[in-house]
């Protein structure tokens, strides 16, 4: 969908997980990855070298990505003539924001002036149906967390390329802007009208063959008081056949409710199965996902171990220990 190398546009983005979009796409496709560009207080970084705009159009970048994601999707205004001057230069601009790069007049008549794309992730481009709610062949699996940015699409991307390493079956299935830059398609979920939400999941994972593993990436929280409508179209629409539950240990409030706690695991367990066997008797909770970035190796095995035995299934950090005991659960379903 779009040109490589990539500058990844970390604006001022308060902190680390506000780049997570960033942060997503460096992880998963670093080949596409060329450099950074950091504005004044900006606390993220990549680790990639910091260019100038001159200087990325200098060493051949063809897309400037926006890799900020904050709360309402929103250009920044200080942004503007940033992403204008990579426009002039010839270099299109991709953003998976709400507030949409189209929208903006200056954006608009800089890509005229560059002749560059500006190129909006966040827009549906299908015309998608009302869920029916008829199962369909082939499995699914759904990564549901116990708030948002715990490590869902990570789950589900490690998931996927674990299966394809076995030589198994399998497609990751992006709902969200960052992994839709990711995988190139899928479906901008929280952008398509709430009554065809469901219904764009059951086109996103369509009838398949019986031993073909859709890898559903989550969204939300079932929790979350912001954001749980996402969260319940990808359990009905899914109609998963199995769940792997995410979680964060080191954070104490819901992000961006600082009124919230994070529910246990178990809520989210009874929560989301209960949900998920409506439309899916069958549904299981197949492993946990754990996030542990922000914990030391010894205290994050300490964690594991704690959860496993009390929750009687696999928990690991798929992307610090690799999703192979994910897989093996999912498989002796």
């Amino acid at each position: 969908m779009f040109e490589a190398p990539y500058l990844l546009f970390l604006g001022d983005a308060p902190d680390g997980l506000a780049a997570k979009m960033a942060q997503g796409i460096y992880d998963w496709r670093p080949e596409a990855v060329a450099g950074q560009f950091r504005m004044e207080g900006c606390k993220a970084d990549m680790g990639v070298k910091d260019m100038t705009i001159k200087e990325a159009a200098e060493a051949g970048i063809k897309t400037v990505v926006v890799g900020v994601v904050n709360r309402g999707g929103i250009i920044g205004e200080s942004w503007i003539s940033v992403l204008g001057e990579a426009l002039e230069a010839g270099m299109d601009v991709a953003c998976g924001l709400h507030n949409l790069l189209r929208d903006e007049p200056a954006l608009v008549a800089a890509a005229e002036k560059g002749g560059s794309k500006l190129h909006d992730v966040r827009v549906p481009s299908v015309k998608y149906p009302i869920a029916s709610g008829k199962k369909r062949t082939g499995k699914r699996c759904l990564a549901v967390g116990t708030d948002c940015s715990v490590g869902k699409m990570y789950t589900a991307l490690a998931i996927d390329r674990e299966m394809k390493k076995q030589g198994l079956k399998s497609t990751f299935r992006a709902t969200g802007q960052t992994g839709i830059l990711i995988e190139g398609n899928g479906v901008p979920l929280d952008a398509v009208v709430a009554d065809f939400m469901a219904g764009s999941i059951e086109w996103l994972t369509p009838d398949n063959d019986a031993d073909h593993w859709d890898i559903i990436e989550g969204q939300g929280s079932l929790f979350h008081a912001s954001y749980s409508g996402v969260t319940m179209a990808l359990v009905h629409g899914g109609q998963p056949d199995a769940l792997i539950l995410c979680h964060e240990p080191t954070r104490e409030t819901m992000r961006g409710l600082p009124d919230y706690a994070l529910p246990s695991l178990e809520q989210l367990r009874d929560t989301a199965l209960t949900l998920a066997q409506w439309v899916n008797p069958d549904c299981k909770v197949a492993g946990i996902s754990v996030n542990t970035q922000h914990m030391s190796e010894e205290e994050a095995l300490a964690y594991l171990k704690d959860v496993e035995e009390k929750m009687g299934i696999p928990a690991v950090d798929p992307f610090r220990q690799g999703a192979g005991r994910l897989v093996e659960a999912l498989q002796c379903l």
